[in-house]
């Protein structure tokens, strides 16, 4: 991926592939060019065998099964060419049928009609395998009940779930599918993610605490009682509030962007078609040169015209053509039913190449739900008081520091009565602010005081501060009015599957791991060392990040790991944006390259792996294709026929598809 990659994601329609995506169906079904590339192999035959096993018989009858055969082999090619001419274009398939005519010119009905069946059969083959990897995208939309019971009032009636609208209650009862997006209102469960997510084991559930709050405040439900449709429900029966319309699900998004992901070229891809428009001008140049060879070799007019229409053959790169996007249909397919989104060729080949990897801290490494560890008044204030006032702020904002302090705070606080705060402001990456009693209450980083217009802390606290700091606490200050009330000190824990993930990564050949966080820095070793990072970058605003992603980018490929919302300008500042556990998250699936659907760490490794094998396949892809050509070229100018080299060419097409589609059966064996 270049320098200058911006992370655009307006879709980018791809040229036909050289002509490998024409439509293949017809009066005879989905099947129809291959039922034609068979009856042209059939045709091609009986008049074959009619004109050396029956002698005497008239010449025309064995041509018109010639004619039959290149009636059904030439069929589809010919709509293919015409369609291409109309653009001005002049592909491959209009180079296989100049070689077909020219066979014909010269009598070789027979030669010619090989051409056109094994072409044909070559394309419907083709089209068969890459339908293989097209119907594993399509089968994810599949997985969604058609209809859903919705409670209307006293009465259940069963609708389409096309029909739901946002609000609606759904049952839904063991082991059935959902039929939408929502949150859990009544009943418990475990239900298996792994259609969406890639999950393996199945995930407990429970219904929301408040559904009032809940339907106000999307965000605010915790993942243990959100669910997605398509998944499956286990033994208990529950009630589901829906949040989406059935077109907007996180299955349908995925569904939809995942086939979208098709239409974006890869880097390899692009090269591939500028070589190709290079290339085949060069091949008539050549085939128009050839056919002039009787000038200055003692051979008749006929010999160089077959030689030509053969070189012709032999330099058509079908098989270049295909190489790449049948590699990243592929990739993308096996990515999407693990649970890991890529939005096309680019990152899917981009993350192979990657050699260093930033991390978000928050939610990446860590779980994401902080805890309160230290709650340390300043002289001459009561805890309590810290704590009501720092509880009142805090419930108005959805941050995960915000909410742990929250929640562990009205615990600690047992049934003190807690005053409502208004006016919530974020100060971002610094803290927030609020007004609560008629005076300004400021809660932050402890660099927030004393920049930017707000008064500096005095001596006593600041040494307060330095004590948690050095424990690699995160630290929130909290001021009420003129008053510094203390400082409350997290801390967060650090996923479980972190340190095998990153030594996974570690074993990949990826050089550099690095920690970014907006924590002090001392906090942000404390949980690197937990993980086994040895790099971690601590004090980083929004803007300090992207900063910090294109120093690493100056020595590489880089690619970002986060959340995709408050990460968002960094990852887009990579080479690769990935973002993690995005099947909650829209803005995370609208931003990032690459969405791992499940909040699972160890995710990322496999699709690195994936996308080193994808890049591999490609190379293959290439080596046989362009390999193909550089024998067939000065083979044919040599002597080889017609016939050996269609089969050759025909072949290698086949082959590159054939060895893409070993990535649908991909498994990370780290």
């Amino acid at each position: 991926m270049s320098a200058d990659h911006n992370h655009d994601h307006a879709h980018e329609n791809t040229d036909n592939h050289a002509g490998h995506d024409h439509a293949h169906g017809g009066i005879l079904g989905p099947n129809t060019e291959l039922i034609f590339a068979l009856g042209s192999g059939v045709a091609l035959i009986a008049g074959f065998a009619l004109e050396k096993l029956v002698p005497g018989l008239a010449s025309w009858i064995p041509l018109a099964f010639f004619l039959c055969a290149y009636g059904l082999g030439g069929f589809f090619t010919v709509g293919e060419a015409v369609e291409n001419l109309k653009k001005r274009r002049f592909e491959i398939d209009t180079l296989m049928l100049v070689a077909a005519a020219g066979a014909a010119a010269l009598g070789h009905w027979a030669e010619g009609a090989l051409l056109l069946f094994l072409f044909s059969l070559g394309h419907a083959l083709e089209h068969y395998a890459m339908g293989r990897a097209k119907r594993a995208i399509e089968a994810l939309g599949e997985l969604a009940p058609r209809t859903a019971r919705v409670r209307r009032g006293q009465d259940i009636i069963e609708t389409p779930v096309e029909q739901l609208e946002i609000g609606d209650v759904v049952i839904v009862r063991p082991n059935e599918r959902l039929p939408a997006d929502g949150f859990i209102i009544a009943g418990t469960t475990s239900i298996n993610q792994a259609p969406v997510t890639g999950e393996s084991m199945p995930v407990d559930k429970h219904p929301v605490a408040d559904p009032t709050e809940a339907r106000s405040r999307h965000a605010s439900v915790t993942s243990a009682s959100v669910v997605f449709a398509g998944t499956i429900n286990g033994s208990g029966a529950i009630e589901i509030e829906t949040t989406r319309k059935s077109s907007d699900t996180t299955l349908a998004k995925v569904v939809r962007m995942v086939s979208e992901a098709e239409t974006q070229k890869s880097p390899t891809q692009r090269f591939t078609d500028k070589f190709e428009r290079i290339f085949v001008p060069l091949v008539l140049a050549l085939t128009f040169v050839l056919l002039f060879a009787w000038v200055v070799v003692d051979e008749p007019f006929r010999d160089s015209f077959y030689r030509a229409m053969a070189v012709l053959v032999a330099a058509s790169p079908c098989a270049l053509a295909i190489a790449t996007p049948s590699a990243v249909l592929s990739g993308v397919a096996r990515a999407a039913r693990a649970g890991v989104l890529i939005k096309g060729g680019a990152p899917l080949e981009s993350l192979g190449a990657i050699n260093a990897i930033a991390f978000d801290k928050t939610g990446t490494l860590t779980e994401g739900q902080p805890r309160i560890t230290d709650v340390v008044p300043f002289t001459g204030i009561d805890t309590n008081e810290l704590l009501r006032v720092a509880v009142a702020v805090e419930r108005l904002s959805d941050h995960p520091l915000a909410e742990a302090i929250a929640r562990d705070g009205t615990e600690q606080l047992g049934g003190v009565t807690v005053d409502t705060a208004s006016s919530l402001h974020s100060l971002t990456g610094k803290g927030v602010t609020a007004q609560l009693d008629g005076q300004t209450v400021y809660i932050g980083k402890p660099e927030m005081f004393g920049a930017d217009g707000v008064s500096p802390l005095d001596a006593p606290a600041l040494q307060a501060i330095e004590q948690l700091r050095q424990l690699g606490r995160t630290l929130m200050v909290v001021r009420h009015g003129d008053r510094d009330l203390g400082v409350i000190g997290l801390l967060d824990t650090p996923r479980p599957a972190a340190r095998e993930a990153l030594d996974k990564l570690r074993s990949m050949g990826v050089q550099r791991m690095i920690m970014i966080s907006g924590d002090h820095q001392k906090a942000a070793e404390a949980i690197a060392a937990q993980v086994g990072l040895t790099e971690a970058w601590g004090n980083l605003m929004p803007d300090h990040k992207v900063e910090a992603i294109k120093r690493l980018r100056a020595d590489g490929n880089v690619a970002m790991v986060g959340d995709g919302v408050n990460d968002a300008p960094a990852m887009a500042t990579a080479t690769v944006g990935v973002a993690m556990g995005a099947a909650g998250s829209d803005v995370a699936l609208e931003t990032a390259d690459v969405a791992l659907m499940a909040d699972d760490l160890s995710k990322l490794s496999f699709t690195v792996g994936l996308s080193r094998r994808t890049r591999s396949i490609i190379l293959q892809n290439l080596f046989v294709s362009l390999g193909v050509v550089a024998f067939l070229v000065p083979a044919t100018i040599l002597g080889l026929g017609i016939g050996p080299a269609i089969a050759l060419h025909e072949g290698s097409t086949l082959l590159v598809v054939f060895n893409a589609l070993r990535l649908l059966a991909y498994r990370d064996r780290n």
